[in-house]
């Protein structure tokens, strides 16, 4: 018989840690580790996409055509288009992003805007990979931001993030994903968890400004147009060093400095010690 007042411990069932560690490791499968498909070699996410737009083929242009005419119309259906000067601006960012659409698809317009490397490579290399990698990556974030992975991470990473880049240490994914994946995932992680009120409004901003401007896939992009693919690794690692320290300087300066850095349900801060339960 168990003295008063004493605990007993249960080992976790099987059912229960695979609940806790399957899907996350699915996730980082899905948006980490390169797979070599058809003698290509990058992340799951990117083969489907590739998949998507292979499968949509001439109609992948229609398909991002449809999305920003959406998102130009959502506002203006809704009614918030002239809610304050912020909303005007980006409504009408949006409208102008229509007419640069259809001008990518039908070849109208101003004949400078056609050469090779404006409204055709905006369109074909950004704005249909886009497209389409938000709404797929969308299905499979759960993954990695439901089930225990960004706070591991977070508890982890935290005694670096924190005092370097004001940022919790669950930001520390964000940062990957930008890097590894798309920095369009990146955004995509930032924004869902900053509506769950895990991130302050400030965190959101440094993370979105700095950890998810850049990302390989887009590097790589950059480095084949600019002739820089024999100097990639070179490239690639100063890109991320200047990335991380830019963004180390910004944090401390207006306007991200003096951003409102409260959260409904932010990291708790980490206590000195052992990190074991």
């Amino acid at each position: 018989m168990l003295p008063p007042n004493t605990t007993t411990h249960q080992r976790p069932s099987a059912a229960l840690i695979l609940k806790l560690f399957l899907p996350s490791a699915l996730g980082i499968l899905i948006f980490f580790v390169p797979v070599e498909i058809g003698g290509r070699s990058t992340i799951l996410l990117d083969h489907m996409v590739t998949g998507a737009r292979r499968w949509l083929g001439d109609a992948s242009g229609f398909y991002a055509l449809a999305l920003i005419v959406a998102g130009a119309a959502y506002p203006l259906i809704r009614g918030y288009w002239n809610r304050n000067v912020t909303e005007r601006i980006f409504t009408a960012l949006k409208l102008l992003g229509v007419i640069a659409a259809l001008m990518a698809l039908t070849g109208w317009g101003p004949a400078f805007l056609h050469e090779p490397d404006m409204l055709p490579f905006l369109f074909d290399k950004l704005v249909i990979p886009v497209g389409l990698i938000v709404p797929i990556g969308a299905i499979f974030l759960a993954l990695l931001i439901s089930y225990g992975l960004l706070e591991l991470i977070g508890v982890l990473v935290q005694p670096v993030m924190r005092p370097i880049w004001r940022t919790p240490g669950r930001s520390a994914i964000d940062a990957v994903a930008s890097f590894v994946g798309s920095y369009s995932i990146g955004l995509l992680i930032t924004n869902r968890v900053y509506q769950a009120g895990q991130y302050s409004a400030r965190e959101a901003a440094i993370i979105a400004t700095g950890f998810s401007t850049v990302s390989a896939t887009f590097m790589i992009i950059v480095a084949r147009t600019l002739d820089l693919m024999a100097v990639w690794n070179l490239y690639f690692w100063l890109t991320l060093l200047i990335t991380f320290i830019v963004t180390a300087v910004t944090v401390r300066l207006p306007p991200l400095s003096g951003m409102d850095d409260s959260a409904d349900d932010g990291e708790p801060a980490a206590g000195a010690g052992k990190r074991v339960g």
